[in-house]
């Protein structure tokens, strides 16, 4: 039982939870010993092949899943080792059988259907075990049941106890070996199994990444195919496609447009085209809740300072132009025998608010997690976020506030908080205080949305996107150096368009150089707390915007270079 077995254990944390329907721990045992779980933690041989370490986490977490060790049952088997011999036997295929949908490929081989058919609950299993019947053994990837080491409900740590990001850490390994890409041995996970909303997958995530219900279900998941129509904005990198939709047990969401976005593939060196849908959720009335943004008044004099457009200024005592109506009105004045008045000229003056800025709050589940000061980073961002968008809407810039988070990549749900023209009124803050973590963080796709809609809503010459994220990029398929080179694909995007980009992470223990990965050259800052944001803003800004500028400059120039090394190919040609 040593770290080195601990820490590549942990890696089938989030397998197991969703199987189990709760968080589940995943701890080696002695070198040969069979697995079994006592109700909180599953124990398996760490050295054990990969394909049979993945297959027996599979098996113990149907189990839990399955409510097969609950106290009543348990109790009957104890001290009757060939009872619980039997039972494992018939209730281990029943519950492979019932969480099918969930299960990698190489567990679901496991299941004999005409085994799990003689039974319809754990009850029914200790019946049956209990009868003379003829029943084989169960294979050895079942493990064992231990019944008096089997913790009772009370006993075993609530939800909330057990932090999914320390399994997050070491999870790119793991992927990789579960990839179906790269895995030819059978360990791999059924990506062809739902894991939108509408389903059953989707609904477990639903449970064990977050406390309570997140907006709206979603379509099937990672590998199904991009199909969501939509209309309204259209932006240059997304491709609309009309398509029926599909039923699902979460009407709202049917309703919600969707736009869909390219995802870079680092591997290939190129674009996946239409990979990614979006979908615009409105949180439902039962999911709104109080907010009171705090920090934004030590916010304004740093911001305020920043985006002011050059307005022509009439009747100025100097300029760059006659104002030929205060010209001919001081003329008037002086025939008359008045004081004519001094400002005849027409100046330019920075006094017009020229700033768009779209704030972009991760909600996934990674942002559950507690920070340094106890409270979930969840909290300090989106404390950040409120107290951002007060700010600007105070100061007269046009501000947009939407949340992120997904479910593969035909389910990236963004939540608009409040929409560009829309007032920062009390409904706008209950559906920020509503926001709950959950689910996965498709980054990329979520930046492509926030940048497309502060193009196509601004309103404005300047424009900044404002991502606060603890950064870690991770969903179905999205993982790793994928992941980061994606999101930093979109950043860049963004940038050449004109958009200033910046990133935010608050409270999060993210590394610094993690945070290079995925966030690149653009702008970016790990913050410790909340209330150090209005030291930082200022000069964060600045260097977003003059960035964006930059790179804006140097894209045209590089179109410019190409259009006329074009142009000479022609004329030489001809």
């Amino acid at each position: 039982m040593n770290a080195l077995g601990s820490d590549t254990l942990g890696r089938y944390k989030l397998l197991a939870s969703a199987i189990a329907g709760r968080l589940v721990d995943v701890a080696p045992v002695e070198p040969g010993k069979p697995a079994w779980t006592d109700g909180a933690t599953v124990f398996v041989d760490a050295d054990a092949n990969p394909r049979d370490r993945l297959r027996r986490v599979a098996v113990q977490a149907s189990l839990l899943g399955a409510a097969s060790l609950e106290p009543d049952v348990v109790a009957r088997l104890r001290r009757r080792p060939a009872l619980s011999r039997r039972y494992l036997a018939v209730e281990g295929h029943r519950a492979l059988a019932a969480h099918e949908p969930l299960l990698p490929a190489s567990a679901q081989s496991l299941i004999d259907r005409a085994v799990a058919a003689r039974s319809d609950s754990p009850a029914g299993s200790l019946a049956v075990a209990a009868s003379r019947e003829a029943i084989t053994d169960p294979p050895e990837a079942f493990g064992t049941i231990r019944p008096r080491q089997v913790r009772s409900s009370a006993e075993r740590r609530p939800v909330g106890e057990v932090a999914e990001h320390d399994a997050r850490r070491q999870r790119d390994d793991v992927l990789r070996e579960l990839d179906d890409a790269e895995a030819d041995d059978g360990l791999v996970f059924d990506l062809s199994s739902p894991v939108g909303g509408g389903s059953a997958l989707g609904r477990l995530l639903k449970k064990l990444l977050s406390d309570a219900r997140s907006p709206g279900g979603g379509p099937p998941g990672a590998d199904t195919p991009t199909h969501w129509s939509g209309s309204g904005r259209r932006a240059d990198t997304a491709a609309l496609t009309p398509a029926p939709a599909s039923a699902s047990d979460d009407a709202p969401l049917l309703e919600q447009r969707g736009w869909t976005y390219p995802e870079w593939d680092v591997f290939r060196n190129s674009y996946r085209a239409g990979w990614c849908t979006v979908l615009e959720i409105d949180p439902r009335p039962e999911e709104l809740a109080p907010f009171v943004p705090h920090g934004a008044q030590a916010l304004r004099r740093p911001l305020a300072r920043l985006g002011i457009g050059l307005d022509r200024c009439h009747r100025q005592l100097q300029g760059d132009d006659i104002d030929i109506d205060a010209a001919v009105e001081a003329r008037v004045e002086a025939k008359a025998g008045s004081a004519p008045a001094e400002g005849v000229y027409v100046d330019s003056l920075r006094r017009r608010r020229d700033l768009a800025v779209l704030v972009l709050l991760d909600v996934s589940g990674s942002a559950a997690e507690p920070s340094a000061t106890a409270a979930r980073v969840h909290e300090h961002q989106r404390a950040a976020a409120g107290a951002l968008s007060l700010a600007l809407h105070d100061i007269g810039d046009r501000v947009a506030l939407y949340a992120f988070r997904s479910q593969g990549r035909s389910a990236v749900h963004v939540v608009p908080v409040k929409r560009f023209g829309h007032q920062l009124d009390t409904m706008a803050l209950r559906r920020l205080g509503g926001l709950v973590p959950g689910a996965y963080t498709r980054l990329g796709a979520a930046i492509r949305h926030g940048a497309s809609v502060l193009e196509h809503e601004g309103g404005t010459s300047r424009r900044l996107l404002v991502v606060l994220s603890d950064g870690f990029a991770y969903d179905h398929g999205y993982e790793g150096v994928y992941a980061e080179a994606d999101a930093r694909r979109a950043l860049t995007e963004a940038r050449r368009r004109g958009n200033g980009c910046l990133c935010v992470s608050i409270g999060a223990v993210t590394d610094w150089e993690a945070l290079q990965r995925v966030f690149g050259t653009a702008a970016h800052a790990a913050i410790p707390r909340v209330e150090h944001l209005a030291g930082t803003v200022g000069p964060l800004f600045r260097s977003a915007l003059r960035s964006a500028e930059m790179q804006r400059r140097v894209w045209q120039r590089m179109e410019r270079a190409r259009e006329w090394r074009q142009i000479e190919r022609t004329r030489i040609a001809t």
